[in-house]
């Protein structure tokens, strides 16, 4: 019992800080941050396109995008660790048969800690997309979000790289409460008949209990994979116009206040391309006793959240008018406001991991991604 208070402690002691050390990035660091462009393409984009397809899973659309994820980050973010977590259920769709659920999970940590020395700010989405209507893509529902995940990892990843070392020339390891990423691509968050506790969620759900059963070494400051998630941060249905996003839970307002600082910035700087006429983020003065003390919107973070995990949900309300629909397909998405909210996320994931000062110039990241798109494309003819 004393050492579960301990490392309870411990932790509400290393979320306080990770509250408490969020860098804001300087005018400069946002308008440095890269444009997806070209990389977005609805048709032959490095990261969007191969997701906009049907990925029922168990089907080949699925393994396609799985492949797709698998490549890509080995191409393009060779220092991530890949980690899959693979289960099956049976289905109201599929009677006896089993289907199979492939969750990734991609991480990187600083180069020096050990599992459960690490708390990590989780980018999550789910991949899969509905068995109906025939060929649902699925563009906002989500491959839009992995897409936006996707390219803030790669937007600071070599901020991480540039801090890590000097922390360590410097001889500064293990004198700060350590962050890392993980990203969390689910499969099987959609229903395959009608949505119930038992159809819906597979992978979320399959993650969530092997996690929560799977401790890390005695002592550790956090003490399984679950608690290791210092911010459980879940986008959903992004890519329509004018979205309006609900601050859904009291205990992560602060979160959502600073994502939604950060859109204000933006905006004022003049760096985002959707014309609004609200914010994405409008609660920002979000009166503490209107909160809702249940789930909020059914989603993915359900089973987390079931455990204790703390939970940002940036989904809008009310939905996308193309939900569920044929028309949520790649030319329903609206583009500048796909483009905005991938910079959203950087600017957030770079402002969580203190990456001020270390995010390159406005010309060093426009340099890297024409390097980095040049060798995607050599690597693609070369695999033709």
């Amino acid at each position: 019992m004393m050492f579960s208070s301990l490392r309870t402690l411990l932790s509400l002691a290393c979320l306080l800080l990770s509250i408490a050390a969020f860098t804001p990035l300087s005018d400069d660091a946002l308008r440095a941050l890269p444009s997806a462009g070209a990389d977005f393409d609805i048709h032959n984009g490095d990261i969007l396109a191969p997701i906009l397809i049907p990925r029922v899973p168990g089907t080949p659309g699925s393994t396609l995008v799985q492949t797709h994820f698998a490549q890509w980050f080995a191409t393009h973010l060779p220092n991530w660790k890949i980690e899959y977590q693979n289960s099956s259920s049976k289905t109201p769709a599929t009677g006896d048969k089993l289907v199979p659920f492939v969750n990734f999970v991609i991480t990187r940590d600083p180069p020096w800690t050990k599992p459960g020395e690490v708390g990590r700010l989780a980018l999550v989405a789910h991949y899969d997309s509905k068995l109906t209507p025939p060929g649902f893509i699925g563009a906002t529902d989500s491959a839009a979000p992995c897409a936006m995940i996707m390219h803030a990892a790669r937007s600071v990843d070599e901020a991480l790289t540039k801090k890590w070392a000097a922390m360590e020339a410097e001889g500064l390891t293990g004198l700060e409460e350590e962050k890392g990423v993980q990203i969390l691509f689910l499969d099987g968050e959609e229903a395959f008949h009608t949505w119930t506790d038992d159809d819906s969620l597979y992978g979320a759900r399959a993650l969530a209990e092997s996690w929560e059963s799977t401790p890390h070494a005695a002592m550790s400051t956090y003490h399984n994979m679950l608690s290791s998630i210092t911010l459980f941060l879940l986008l959903d249905l992004l890519g329509a116009e004018k979205p309006r996003i609900t601050s859904y839970f009291k205990t992560t307002h602060w979160a959502y206040q600073h994502l939604a600082l950060i859109e204000s910035r933006m905006r004022t700087l003049e760096l985002l391309e959707s014309k609004v006429d609200h914010p994405f983020l409008p609660e920002t003065d979000k009166d503490p006793d209107t909160f809702n003390m249940g789930w909020g919107i059914q989603d993915d973070h359900v089973p987390f959240m079931a455990r204790g995990v703390e939970i940002l949900h940036i989904i809008p309300s009310p939905f996308p008018t193309v939900w569920h629909t044929a028309e949520d397909d790649a030319e329903h998405l609206h583009m500048p406001t796909v483009e905005d909210w991938a910079k959203i996320v950087t600017a957030f994931l770079a402002e969580w991991m203190d990456l001020e000062g270390f995010m390159p110039t406005k010309a060093e990241a426009e340099s890297r991604m024409k390097e980095k798109r040049s060798t995607s494309s050599r690597k693609t003819e070369l695999s033709n």
